[in-house]
């Protein structure tokens, strides 16, 4: 009997030393804290400019752009610029890896059609001043070419993107690029630089204000009759539940990016002002 009841109290013992251990256990860290990662823009691109942010790996990405060529300043006879008619802009993107970016846009200006690509190279100053750094580039076809320019329809650019977070809520990018056949009813294809600048202020989670400008030095007043002004753009960007919807007053109506970067037909002046919008939409399968 007494063999008996010392067995049991070992089992018990041991029952109840077994289980104290598994509910420490069960307290345990199973993995390591979550590391997140270093942003500066939230959405992949400005009005026009892009920025290094990319998306995850097989992520895709769909963009429905518009620029009304009315001006605001018609009044409401053109309902004050949205009567239209617009340029229009249709794009798809899909993310090969997380840092590299692949894009396919179109816009039925010249039917441009650009192939580009984005990789965004590095990032740091998670604890201090937040940047990113990356490098973007693309071709371009106007496949709709105006009579005289066909042997020109076809148009080159390389990015530079420099992106800085300025007290936790302004992003500063900066955009030299590299442009080949700027403006292609021109009967000589040239190499010509352009910089554009781009800021925009995070009010909060969801709402953003955001400002762009983009020097194009061979063409701003004394360059091309075509595109004599620099493009310069203000808005606010609206986030939520993967899109982003952004509206713009704008002397820029040009859209793709060997279209823009080569300038302006019309000056940043109240009087010249477009609306136009940018929705993008995230799709992950």
């Amino acid at each position: 009997m007494r063999t008996m009841v010392f067995m049991w109290l070992v089992l018990t013992f041991s029952a109840t030393a077994v289980s104290g251990q598994e509910q420490t256990r069960r307290w345990e860290r199973r993995s390591g804290p979550v590391r997140v990662p270093v942003t500066v823009f939230h959405s992949t691109q400005s009005a026009n400019l892009p920025t290094a942010e990319t998306l995850q790996s097989g992520e895709w990405m769909v963009e429905i752009s518009h620029r009304f060529l009315p001006p605001v300043s018609d009044g409401a006879d053109a309902l004050w610029g949205l009567d239209g008619p617009v340029y229009n802009r249709l794009g798809l993107a899909w993310a090969a890896t997380d840092r590299l970016l692949i894009g396919l846009v179109r816009t039925n200006l010249d039917d441009n059609l650009d192939l580009n690509a984005k990789v965004r190279v590095a990032e740091g100053g998670r604890n201090a001043m937040p940047w990113m750094l990356g490098i973007a580039g693309g071709v371009a076809f106007n496949t709709d070419a105006p009579i005289g320019a066909e042997d020109h329809e076809v148009q080159a650019y390389g990015q530079a993107i420099i992106d800085v977070l300025v007290a936790g809520r302004v992003g500063v990018g900066v955009v030299p690029t590299v442009l080949y056949n700027p403006t292609i009813r021109s009967l000589t294809r040239e190499v010509d630089m352009a910089l554009g600048l781009h800021a925009q202020f995070y009010a909060s989670e969801a709402v953003s204000f955001l400002s762009e400008w983009i020097v194009t030095p061979g063409h701003s007043g004394t360059g091309s009759d075509e595109l004599p002004s620099d493009g310069g753009t203000l808005g606010i960007e609206l986030e939520t539940g993967g899109h982003f919807f952004k509206i713009l007053l704008t002397n820029q109506v040009r859209m793709n990016p060997s279209q823009y970067l080569a300038g302006s037909p019309f000056a940043f002046e109240p009087g010249q002002w477009r609306v136009g919008f940018n929705i993008t939409r995230l799709l992950a399968f």
